[in-house]
């Protein structure tokens, strides 16, 4: 058992890093094209993980999920982006918050083309037949992160996107509940409440990817 899990971990972490890293740089990109260039002033604007590691939301968290038997998920240490540099504040967060859910939706769709690649070259019993097995956690782990991230909580993009289509007022006080959201957020992944609300959809996405692709799960 413990070998199949090291080799999970392995396996997982190579997707998981690079679908935290580019989420964030996909973020740090669309502020700087929109006039906020604080993220790039910052080195952030790389796809060096380390750059972007949160030593619990990296390591700590997935790799403890994998041991514990779950699908491995965390985050990266957010981009700064100042939205009053922004062309237009309130509409280019939407974009700037959709940028990091888009990416993760570009990368699950690479992954899936990996897939495809390992099917039509390599057999089971090929020694580079792990590559399925890491395509499958790449396609996994960024539609994921992408439907986690479009919940409409915040700090999350989805509260972000939410935010900027409410009217001012509502979009005020909408903001003022981020510290409430953080630890709904919190809370639902303690209790074990946030795995159903995203699996479902999860799930049915990725094996809707698998079956246009004709590949099996």
């Amino acid at each position: 058992m413990p070998d199949i899990h090291f080799q999970e971990l392995m396996l997982a972490a190579v997707p998981l890093i690079f679908a935290i890293t580019v989420h964030e740089v996909a973020h740090g990109w669309v502020a700087k094209l929109l006039g906020d260039a604080t993220a790039a002033s910052l080195g952030r604007l790389t796809l060096n993980p380390i750059k972007h590691i949160d030593p619990i939301g990296t390591i700590l968290v997935p790799f403890t999920l994998v041991l514990l038997g779950s699908k491995p998920i965390g985050w990266a240490k957010p981009v700064p982006v100042n939205w009053q540099n922004l062309h237009n504040p309130k509409r280019d967060m939407i974009f700037v918050a959709l940028a990091g859910p888009a990416a993760n939706l570009l990368m699950a769709l690479a992954w899936l083309c990996v897939a495809l690649l390992v099917v039509e070259t390599l057999t089971r019993t090929s020694d580079l037949f792990f590559l399925y097995t890491m395509a499958f956690y790449g396609v996994f782990v960024n539609i994921l992160l992408m439907i986690l991230n479009l919940l409409p909580i915040l700090p999350l993009d989805g509260g972000r996107v939410l935010a900027g289509l409410l009217p001012d007022r509502a979009a005020y006080q909408y903001s003022r509940l981020e510290p409430i959201g953080l630890i709904l957020v919190i809370g639902l992944f303690v209790s074990g409440y946030l795995g159903p609300i995203l699996l479902s959809p999860v799930s049915q996405i990725t094996s809707f990817l698998y079956h246009m692709a004709g590949l099996p799960q």
